[in-house]
């Protein structure tokens, strides 16, 4: 068995304490973590964007309680709160991925209703509103078009962010369970292991390098669809 040999030529990464190649894992990895980051925000997103769709463009009562709820979340630091829910429910990736989602919802929801109040108060919401439109045809056709760019920005930023925070949880034991070659997970395999560096500095890079995709990849959507800034 090739234990924990630096990286050659044959193994481009080194390898773990099991002999496992590590290029092979950060690669294989990466199958479970972007998938499983981008299903999360896509989750929580839909979430976000339906109760803060109703809050912004119902008003009144419901808004208030929906709001309330959205700062009570809002109020906790998501990897704390992502923490306990992962605590409660118990290890493994699926619970971390719903602890995610349950973190995450509330941002879209306040991103989206800002939105809704801004769209519906436009002269043609006010013209289709006044024709007698009902209020679900003036919300899918006429608000929330105009109302999803910046969730789409939003949501390939989060992906980054998503990335860290299942990364996070796997390394504190509570996210995928080893042997999974999930990057955080990886890194905690190698944090006694000072003197073998690459065991968890690869699995690190790949984080950083994926991340770092995905906030150039926000960045250049924001330019994309905002209009102002494309125009400048």
């Amino acid at each position: 068995m090739h234990r924990l040999e630096p990286p050659t030529a044959h193994h481009l990464f080194g390898t773990d304490e099991a002999g496992r190649d590590n290029f092979s894992r950060v690669i294989y990895g990466a199958r479970i973590t972007i998938p499983v980051a981008f299903g999360v925000i896509v989750v929580a997103s839909a979430v976000g964007v339906g109760v803060g769709a109703v809050s912004g463009y119902a008003g009144g009562r419901m808004d208030e309680v929906l709001m309330r709820v959205v700062d009570v979340v809002l109020a906790f630091p998501s990897i704390v709160l992502a923490m306990a829910i992962t605590a409660a429910l118990g290890p493994g990736l699926p619970h971390a991925m719903l602890a995610i989602v349950l973190v995450g919802w509330a941002e879209y929801s306040r991103l989206m209703r800002g939105q809704i109040l801004v769209s519906k108060a436009n002269d043609y919401v006010v013209a289709a509103r006044a024709l007698g439109a009902p209020a679900w045809r003036v919300l899918l056709r006429h608000v929330l078009p105009n109302a999803f760019p910046p969730v789409v920005v939003k949501g390939t930023l989060d992906i980054g962010g998503a990335i860290i925070l299942i990364a996070a949880l796997s390394f504190i034991g509570l996210g995928a369970v080893p042997p999974a070659p999930e990057w955080g997970a990886m890194i905690a395999a190698g944090q006694s292991k000072f003197e073998y560096w690459w065991v968890a500095t690869f699995p690190g890079l790949a984080i950083l390098s994926v991340v770092l995709g995905f906030n150039f990849l926000g960045d250049g959507l924001q330019d994309l669809l905002n209009p102002r800034l494309r125009d400048d």
